[in-house]
């Protein structure tokens, strides 16, 4: 069966090492059954980042608005509208919204493995 989440009605939640980004749950966690991964939005506001850390799952981010440098490991990438990236677990990536605009990131992360 289906799962519908309104946007109005998506829960919020504070990310680890975010600063200045607000991020709302889409799908999975707390809002609906997902068996390979869940998906949220993360408005990062003029100047907004993330600490470098290591991925926790395998993730794809997806520019919707705006432009966010993502740095892994030693590569920088500048996503733009419509950009995406691909980052396997335990990568070690930062974030960065380097302009005076806010961007919007789609985030799509794997649930993680039954150890």
């Amino acid at each position: 069966m289906a799962d519908f989440t309104a946007f109005v009605q998506a829960p919020s939640y504070s990310p680890p090492l975010h600063h200045n980004v607000d991020a709302f749950r889409l799908q999975g966690g707390e809002v609906s059954a997902t068996d390979s991964h869940w998906v949220g939005l993360s408005v990062y506001h003029a100047g907004a980042s993330v600490d470098e850390s290591p991925v926790r799952a395998e993730s794809i981010y997806v520019v919707l608005e705006g432009q966010l440098v993502v740095t892994v490991g030693a590569v920088e990438y500048v996503l733009a509208r419509h950009d995406s990236l691909h980052m396997n677990e335990g990568e070690i990536r930062s974030v960065e919204n380097r302009t005076d605009t806010d961007a919007l990131l789609l985030v799509s992360i794997a649930n993680p493995r039954e150890q």
